[in-house]
């Protein structure tokens, strides 16, 4: 077996030796900074009230130390071009590995798609009044997805040469937002604007259980998530096997204090207003700034909700690279037609599987708006990607606990208990994808669509995964 995995790990470096490899550390943790913090988890956190701390340090004991844990073992032993899905399928077999993958494109795709929105509310925060419309204007939303996902693909044919500038300037914007996001409530203590201020309050939950749980593996599986992404450009990275794993170290505690404050300084000034899921950090700045009622307070709040976009795009641009090089490992195995695999002449990118990531991700973003409110599609969307989050987490934590015995075999026993509290996270976070958070004409409905989208999109996979062994059979059979 060890024989047969160090064959196909050469097989792999091979292919990887045709593309460039512009990131190094400081690109790879700015990389996983921007990637993992998103603006509209600290929306979610807030709606636990004073009790988020609590959940947000259970969140980070069972699913977050377990995921850096996990990622940094497995990456140090296949730092492979395909990250997860290599892992997988070393550690269990093709099909899953190409399952794992499946699910983690599909959750790109939707990400991608919803970036538009993200944008979109934005925007419109940072016109003030004037773009109120915006975030509520399916056509607003449909016309900026477009110009969004045209600007990736054109970036993503590039590749990472340009592209990790983009993501190291979102990563810098993004510090640069919440920073002023986590200082506005004490600047606000000082002026009187707010009588108290205790941003690390543990505070026992008010309301459900089940409701709290809920939102707690939202805050696992969806904010806390993404340390293996970067897993994926392994082929494009200076000294992989060591800086992935080093990135992953330094940017985990920095993510950690920025989500907790920042939802802190969110609960400071929301009040009793509700919370903007979809961008909940420009609704702050602009609630917390009002009170200086001046032009600059205004100048400032717009800049720093602009931060905040270009950190979204940073991090769609990562979603993208990502969802591109997946269809192209895939190719390798001649599970995918070796049509996604052709390189860029002079830019060695997956050229004809960015077309196609770009051509689906379109459908989807203009699609979502149907039938639905924004919120609502919103809500959907996001409920549907973590299911495929779920999916591949649940896969990646099996792996030190019962893949292959040359994959786990040097995996010590705390690594093996703290991939299964991360297992049993994945599954909570499965389990609860299905309940809105948000009010939905019908809850039931909801639900169904959730389920029914997860089950076709599978057995779309199962069956591209069927025709691609039905394939390679018969190459085999012609070359016998």
């Amino acid at each position: 077996m060890i024989n047969e995995l160090d064959r196909a790990e050469r097989n792999v470096k091979e292919h990887s030796v045709a593309l460039k490899k512009p990131l190094g550390l400081g690109d790879l943790v700015l990389t996983q900074i921007v990637f993992i913090v998103g603006s509209s988890w600290v929306g979610t956190a807030a709606k636990l009230g004073p009790a988020h701390l609590f959940f947000w340090l259970l969140a980070i004991l069972l699913f977050y130390i377990p995921q850096a844990a996990v990622v940094i073992y497995l990456n140090r032993l296949m730092p492979l071009e395909g990250g997860i899905y290599q892992w997988a399928k070393f550690a269990f077999n093709e099909f899953a590995g190409f399952i794992v993958a499946w699910n983690l494109w599909l959750l790109s795709i939707m990400v991608i798609a919803l970036g538009g929105m993200f944008i979109t509310t934005n925007l419109s925060y940072a016109l003030g009044d004037a773009g109120a419309w915006m975030r509520n204007s399916p056509w607003c939303v449909s016309l900026i997805s477009c110009a969004l996902v045209c600007g990736l693909g054109c970036t993503g044919v590039r590749g990472l040469s340009l592209g990790k500038w983009l993501h190291n300037i979102g990563g810098f914007a993004m510090l640069l937002a919440y920073a002023g996001l986590i200082v506005l409530p004490f600047v606000s203590l000082i002026r009187g604007d707010l009588s108290a201020y205790r941003p690390l309050q543990i505070a026992a939950p008010t309301m459900s259980i089940f409701y709290c749980f809920n939102i707690f593996s939202k805050l696992a599986v969806g904010a806390l998530s993404g340390f293996e992404y970067v897993g994926i450009l392994a082929g494009e990275a200076r000294a992989p096997g060591r800086n992935i794993g080093r990135s992953v170290i330094i940017a985990a505690p920095i993510i950690a204090l920025i989500f907790v404050l920042g939802t802190s300084s969110v609960l400071a000034f929301i009040g009793g207003n509700q919370i903007d899921l979809i961008g909940p950090v420009p609704q702050t700045l602009r609630l917390g700034l009002r009170s200086f009622g001046s032009p600059i307070a205004f100048g400032i709040a717009s800049v720093a909700i602009l931060l905040m976009t270009v950190r979204s795009i940073s991090s769609m641009s990562i979603h993208f690279t990502g969802s591109s090089r997946l269809p192209m490992v895939a190719g390798w195995d001649h599970l995918l037609p070796v049509w996604f695999s052709r390189l860029h002449t002079r830019h060695k990118t997956p050229i004809n599987s960015i077309l196609f990531v770009g051509a689906v991700t379109l459908v989807i973003a203009v699609s979502s708006q149907i039938g639905a409110g924004v919120q609502e599609a919103f809500q959907l969307v996001d409920n549907a990607a973590n299911v495929f989050y779920g999916i591949v987490y649940a896969m990646m934590f099996a792996i030190p606990i019962v893949g292959a015995a040359a994959v786990r075999g040097s995996a010590r026993t705390w690594l093996r208990l703290a991939a299964g509290c991360g297992f049993a996270v994945s599954l909570l976070a499965i389990f609860f994808t299905v309940y809105p958070i948000i009010d939905v004409p019908s809850p039931l409905i909801f639900a169904a669509k959730i389920i029914a989208v997860t089950a076709v999109a599978n057995a779309i996979g199962i069956a591209i995964f069927a025709l691609g062994e039905k394939r390679r059979g018969a190459q085999r059979n012609l070359t016998a």
